[in-house]
């Protein structure tokens, strides 16, 4: 299979799908078939309508809805005007939202309306950034909003010419999107890549995958995440392969889909999978569609790799590792590979790319051992936006991505993650970090001290357990404090498990020692 040129841009890309497969189906959502050429007319118009706004080249231009064909014609409109496309995950509220918007700087927001028993504008009153000029409302949008079709309306006052050449004029190394990653400072960071090394990138991707233009791509993994994002939509957009987006997984739906629409790629994390093969209506279904799937974020026992293989029908079941930093990609397994070690590894370095382990001193360690993973290439971020300081802590002088993930390579050079420096860990494929949550919870009226530590959990993977020092003359239950949480920040943040203690461990420097607090069962 011969991949696309590395050196591209996103509207160059779509332009050139459109052009090689005008009347091929692009997006299939419900009732409605978006064919690529029209997938084309409609991103310059939307390019026009942001044009009209003011929005120049280099812009952050923001997206906060779920996974709907209006939410890639807004993204791919954003990089054919040459902007920076800003994601926010539809679980935020609307303080981490506003935290993101005001951070990148966005101009625009394109906003779902009604979505998870909320209208997503009203979670953002009171923590609307200056920098944000105008709202779009994508759907249901009430009479005081600026709808998407009032939006688009302004088009008018752009010509396709104008639409076209800004597409054209926009670089290989310009920035595509800025990803918003959480880390142990307790705010996000945002992550700045270009087009070329994301295209570059996907295209290896899809290599790995066998994906082409007669594949029918079901995509749960939410837009905002580089899974359903840049190995989802973009990549079904370089074959020419048709996209069929999920707002929110469901079992019954997804089974349903797949049999109807005869789905032949889908991927997701475990807990997908678990799901659908627990399903009792499974054996009654049609699954001899599916072709090829990709999984990971979490320990994977084997007998998960062959179920899906021998129960759900799939060829093709790979792994692999990768984060914000790199564009979303590192390593991955190959479809030839046996089920105990797509299982129990992520996979060998993808082309083009260097990984290496490192001890505490920066020295290399022999395969076998353990060490922090670094990675080096095309693939390496262009840095955090306005924060100098911990791009330099990332990235050496070298050009190094410390990952700050602890793991191990096998004389095969297949790489497998034993642990997490940064204490991160992962809930149903969501990362989560403990300083963020544990930031947003300490605004608490009754808690005085908080420690977060993920712990294992049989359908997530795993979950948040929180430990609480409370103030004097202060009490909360662990029910109430659960739901105080999930009125505060995204729910895969929000806590299990709470335990109240009168004191956290530390150490003599006074750090909480979350090592021992892992260790302590989920009784106490």
């Amino acid at each position: 299979m011969t991949s696309l040129p590395p050196i591209i841009t996103i509207p160059r890309l779509l332009a050139s799908t459109a052009s090689r497969y005008p009347d091929r189906i692009a997006i299939k959502e419900n009732e409605i078939s978006v064919t690529y050429e029209a997938l084309h007319q409609q991103a310059l118009t939307a390019c026009r309508a942001l044009m009209a706004s003011g929005v120049e080249k280099g812009d952050r231009v923001a997206i906060w809805a779920p996974n709907t064909s209006t939410w890639i014609v807004a993204a791919l409109a954003i990089h054919c005007a040459g902007g920076a496309l800003v994601p926010l995950n539809t679980r935020m509220r609307g303080s981490e939202a506003g935290y993101v918007l005001a951070s990148s700087g966005a101009r625009v927001l394109f906003s779902v309306g009604n979505f998870l028993g909320s209208y997503y504008p009203s979670l953002l009153k009171g923590h609307e950034p200056e920098t944000l000029e105008r709202i779009v409302v994508l759907d249901e949008a009430r009479e005081e909003d600026v709808s998407w079709q009032r939006f688009l309306e302004s088009a008018e006052r752009v010509s396709i010419g104008e639409a076209t050449a800004r597409a054209e004029a926009v670089l290989p190394d310009d920035l595509s999107d800025i990803m918003f990653t959480s880390g142990t400072t307790g705010h996000p960071k945002g992550v700045m890549t270009g087009h070329s090394q994301n295209l570059r990138a996907i295209a290896g991707w899809a290599d790995a995958m066998e994906l082409t233009e007669s594949d029918r791509y079901l995509i749960v993994n939410p837009f905002f995440h580089a899974m359903g994002y840049k190995a989802g939509w973009l990549a079904a957009l370089m074959r020419g392969a048709t996209i069929l987006p999920q707002q929110v997984f469901d079992t019954s739906k997804v089974l349903e889909t797949i049999e109807q629409e005869r789905i032949t790629v889908f991927p997701g994390p475990p807990t997908i999978f678990h799901s659908l093969l627990a399903d009792p209506r499974l054996s009654n279904i049609d699954l001899s569609s599916l072709r090829a799937t990709i999984t990971g974020s979490t320990t994977i026992p084997p007998t998960l790799i062959e179920r899906m293989r021998s129960e759900l029908g799939f060829s093709i079941v790979l792994t692999g590792y990768g984060l914000t930093e790199s564009c979303g990609f590192a390593t991955l397994s190959q479809s030839t590979d046996p089920p105990e070690t797509v299982a129990s590894t992520c996979g060998r370095v993808m082309p083009g790319m260097e990984l290496k382990l490192v001890d505490a001193l920066g020295n290399v360690v022999p395969p076998g051992s353990e060490g922090e993973v670094c990675l080096r290439g095309y693939n390496v971020m262009k840095g955090y936006q306005n924060n100098t300081t911990a791009t330099a802590e990332a990235v050496d002088d070298e050009g190094w991505l410390h990952t700050g993930d602890v793991g191990i390579l096998d004389e095969r050079g297949y790489l497998r993650i034993t642990d997490r420096l940064k204490d991160m860990f992962i809930v149903g494929g969501f990362n989560c970090y403990p300083a963020e949550i544990e930031r947003i919870a300490s605004s608490h009226p009754a808690i005085s001290q908080i420690a977060i530590v993920g712990v294992p959990d049989e359908r997530m993977g795993e979950v948040g357990r929180a430990f609480v020092v409370l103030r004097p003359e202060n009490d909360v239950s662990a029910t109430e404090f659960i739901a105080w949480c999930r009125d505060n920040m995204a729910n895969y943040k929000v806590p299990r498990h709470v335990s109240f203690v009168d004191a956290l461990p530390t150490n003599p420097s006074g750090k909480v020692l979350k090592r021992d607090l892992r260790l302590l069962p989920l009784t106490s």
